[in-house]
């Protein structure tokens, strides 16, 4: 049974009271189908691998002593689980662990897998976990930043006149060998489906096949700039999008969103199982 909470039921564009006592009660999953089927993506049989890979900048708890510990923490969400976290709820319950005591840090990790993996897989006949990854402060210093790698599609200088996905946009070069590339822009953006604010966002696509037309590809990606989604969704919608209308024998299509709240998100989608990218933040996140 799936479940049946909406984006506009959330306590997103709400006033919020901070808890800070730990409180799993405050995570609210949403289920991926809806959009998923609004795209004509078949929910059983998904065309395509991946993950949500999240990074919280602002987790804290106090050990047994009062004294407050901290942490950088990552986490993996794979793209087969029937929900996603609805993220001001994620960072109210990060929150509720201000103020509670914990024994030590891997205490607090198994607590996160066990809440985070219940509502991602609440509502299915399924289960399973997230990965949970706790850098302490002595790790700080080993986070690098650096950019997405691949051939920058910014550099070209194209009218854009569409502000809203426009998939007829993508094309192949007719009479071209196939290639092999990596393509990047920093100029995706979407807004919040629910608050409108913007969510800005850098992404890499990767292919071999016909190849794709990189103007058209631009102006593809420019054309979310008023585009009302969540950020796993958008990303699914490119990857959709181009698979259908350029037929790639491989595609994967890797977000890497600025964060709000201390949460930054950053979906994966491959058409075929490959190991997951370094979680490296760019400069804007």
């Amino acid at each position: 049974m799936s479940l049946d909470n909406t984006p506009e039921q959330s306590q997103l564009g709400r006033a919020s009271a901070y808890v800070d006592r730990y409180d799993p009660s405050l995570l609210f999953p949403l289920p991926r189908a809806l959009q998923r089927e609004e795209m004509g993506i078949d929910t059983q049989r998904l065309p395509f691998f991946g993950a949500d890979l999240w990074t919280a900048f602002e987790l804290s708890w106090l050990n047994p002593r009062g004294k407050p510990q901290l942490a950088i923490a990552h986490f993996t969400v794979p793209c087969e689980t029937p929900n996603i976290i609805e993220s001001k709820s994620f960072k109210l319950y990060l929150n509720s662990f201000n103020s509670s005591t914990f024994a030590d840090a891997e205490a607090v990790r198994e607590r996160l897998r066990a809440d985070l993996g219940e509502a991602v897989w609440r509502g299915s006949e399924r289960s399973g976990s997230v990965g949970v990854r706790l850098l302490a402060p002595s790790q700080f210093d080993a986070e690098r930043v650096e950019e997405l790698s691949g051939l920058d599609l910014d550099r070209l200088d194209v009218d854009c006149t569409d502000y809203e996905p426009r998939p007829e946009l993508l094309r192949t070069v007719p009479g071209e060998p196939a290639v092999n590339e990596t393509l990047t822009s920093r100029l995706l953006k979407s807004n919040c489906r629910v608050t409108g604010q913007p969510d800005w966002g850098s992404v890499q696509i990767s292919y071999s096949g016909p190849p794709i037309d990189q103007e058209g590809l631009l102006r593809y990606i420019v054309s979310f700039r008023n585009h009302n989604e969540f950020h796993e969704p958008c990303a699914e919608r490119i990857f959709t999008d181009i698979w259908r209308r350029c037929a790639p024998t491989r595609l994967a299509v890797y977000c890497r969103y600025t964060r709000r709240g201390g949460l930054d998100i950053n979906p994966l989608r491959t058409s075929s199982p490959q190991a997951l990218p370094p979680n490296i933040r760019t400069a804007r996140q």
